[in-house]
Formats: C-alpha cells, structure tokens, sequence
C-alpha cells in the first residue's frame, strides 16, 4: 500500500503544470468530449507507467542494493530540480485530425509522457518497490487525479493554481525522498 501512495503523491504532486496536464487542457478544449479524452489518458498512462515500472523493476534485479541505493537518491535529487523548471508545450501538438478524441489522446499522452519528469519517477518508484503492479497502478492515480480536473475544469483552475508553490512542494517531495534513500532508509524495501 506503501507503493501505491507513496506513487499516487509523488506523481500527482508533479504532473501540476506539467506538459500533459497542459495537452489534457489542449485536448479537452479541441474535442469538448471529457470521457473519450479521461479514458485515452487512463489507457496512455497504464502503458506507458507500466512499461517505466516495468523497467525500474528489472534494473533493481540486477543492481546490488548499495548501487540501487545510491541511483534511487540521486534520481530523485534530480527530479527535484527538474520539477521546478516549469513546462511547457514545445508546440501545439498536431493532432490526426480525423481521429477521434480517444485515439487522438491515447497516443498525444502516450508520446508527450516519454522521458517526462513522471515517467522517469515512475521508473525510480518501480526500482524503489520492486512492485510493478502497485507503482504503475499509484502513478496513474496520481496522473489521473492531476489531469481530470484539467479536462472538466479547464483553464479556469489552472489560472487559480499557485504552479510555483505546488512545483516547490513536489520538488521537496523528491528531495526528501532522495535524501531518505541516500540514508538508506527503506533498505529493507531494496
């Protein structure tokens, strides 16, 4: 359960400002239907997390727990600083026009989240917890519950948002954890 939370916070924290929640915004404004665009983020999320967990589990099998230890806290010093540099669509993505809002979504959210700040939290949680089932099933909360509101609410709550203090709280988040496992507290979990 541990996982699963600890996953749930620590992406949700993240994903507040980041590129996808601005492309749920995007995507939902485009196709004004908010189901096909929440059950195309719900699809991208599971896979694209369970592949990242997936990975983090593997490399945890093959890592001694002192290496695992050391990678775990630095990545998550790293995350964060990389979450307090706000985000930003490059682009507006180019949408197939004549795919509906599901596929349209499924495969923008499953692109934009590769090598994005929660994918790669994902992959760290996965090595962390060894549990790809509870990792991938906590990052996708936390994805969800920072992306809906986008769909149904759009631009209105993202103006009321203060982004800086939320990226500022997440990034604690991270470096609290980094610097919890660079302790080696959770050895145990390794």
């Amino acid at each position: 359960m541990e996982a699963v939370l600890l996953s749930l916070t620590v992406v949700a924290a993240a994903e507040i400002g980041d590129k996808t929640q601005l492309l749920a915004l995007l995507l939902a404004a485009k196709y004004r239907k908010p189901v096909p665009v929440v059950a195309g983020i719900f699809v991208a999320t599971i896979l694209n997390h369970g592949i990242a967990a997936g990975i983090g589990v593997a490399v945890a099998q093959w890592l001694g727990p002192d290496w695992l230890r050391w990678i775990i806290g630095l990545s998550f010093i790293a995350m964060a600083a990389w979450t307090l540099v706000p985000d930003k669509m490059d682009e507006e993505p180019k949408m197939w026009e004549r795919a509906g809002a599901f596929v349209a979504t499924t495969v923008s959210f499953f692109l934009v989240e590769i090598g994005d700040k929660t994918q790669v939290a994902t992959v760290a949680l996965g090595a962390r917890y060894g549990d790809l089932l509870a990792v991938t099933t906590g990052t996708t909360l936390g994805m969800l519950i920072a992306d809906i509101p986008a769909v149904f609410v759009g631009n209105a709550l993202a103006e009321k948002i203060p982004l800086g203090l939320v990226r500022v709280i997440a990034a604690a988040i991270f470096a609290i954890l980094g610097v919890l496992a660079l302790m080696g507290y959770g050895n145990e979990l390794l």
